[in-house]
């Protein structure tokens, strides 16, 4: 029995090293592969919408015009009465205007002047 066990060890775990340092030297770019899937991945579900985003919001805080209904980021709607270079006049109520920065617009309600007094 131990002439068995013997012959056993000496060619079963040989060739059982042998697989495992052929397994080793395999292609390196295969190992990298995930990575780039998951960097892919996370570019296409994360960073590209954000980025979309982020231009939609910039265009549309640099086209509010005098006369555009508009919400702020604190959910005030308002008309814009004066432009500057990076702050908006905001008319919150009759006689009631405000000053805030061009970043605070979240989105134009409507183009329209404001109604007729």
């Amino acid at each position: 029995m131990s002439l068995t066990i013997n012959s056993l060890f000496s060619t079963v775990i040989p060739s059982l090293v042998g697989a495992a340092a052929d397994e080793k030297a395999s292609n390196p770019i295969l190992s990298f592969l995930p990575l780039v899937l998951i960097f892919a991945a996370m570019y296409f579900l994360l960073l590209r919408p954000q980025r979309k985003r982020q231009k939609a919001t910039a265009n549309l805080q640099s086209s509010v015009t005098e006369g555009d209904q508009v919400v702020l980021n604190s959910g005030i709607y308002g008309w814009v009465s004066s432009v500057e270079d990076e702050f908006l006049w905001i008319e919150i109520a009759e006689k009631v205007e405000v000053r805030v920065a061009k970043g605070s617009v979240a989105r134009k309600i409507s183009a329209d002047s404001k109604p007729a007094e």
